[in-house]
């Protein structure tokens, strides 16, 4: 299954094979730092706004898919909101991977992440930052780095199947 996060609220772009949708639908709050989601409710959330089983979608899902305005060389506050939400993906034991400590999988899905971003002046600095975060967060959810690419405009995303 393919889990796409976007901030685009009107979501109308093909996507080929099963799916699941998050998008900005009512108010998300922000990540509190409780840490519930690995110890009181192992896997999700203990807010509950809508948002709070992305953990567990990230579990089921091959792909993570990004569609997001690209913001200083990052995803949009909406899309950060939701990826830090989903914390509870991974455990809270650590593991050396690479020669560097990060936290082990909670799940045995492979994560292939990707990302789509939009917008009408990123430069090339910015591009390369959201690369390089990108394959920071590759790296924290043991997973393997898809394609990453940049459009001016929504529009132009608009013609692209997922």
């Amino acid at each position: 299954m393919k889990l796409i996060i976007t901030d685009i609220n009107n979501f109308n772009i093909p996507v080929e094979g099963e799916y699941k949708l998050i998008n900005p639908q009512g108010d998300i709050h922000h990540c509190v730092g409780c840490f519930g989601c690995w110890v009181k409710t192992p896997g999700k959330c203990v807010i509950h706004d809508g948002y709070e089983g992305t953990g567990t979608d990230m579990g089921k899902c091959t792909e993570l898919i990004l569609i997001s305005r690209c913001c200083y060389g990052s995803v949009s506050p909406f899309v950060k909101m939701v990826q830090d939400r989903a914390i509870s993906y991974i455990h809270p034991d650590f593991v050396i991977r690479k020669g560097e400590m990060h936290h082990k999988r909670r799940y045995k899905n492979m994560i292939t992440l990707s990302a789509y971003f939009y917008g009408e002046d990123i430069t090339e600095t910015e591009k390369e930052t959201a690369i390089n975060v990108l394959k920071a967060n590759v790296e924290n959810y043991d997973g393997l780095i898809g394609d990453v690419y940049f459009y001016k405009t929504l529009e132009e995303l608009r013609g692209v199947t997922l």
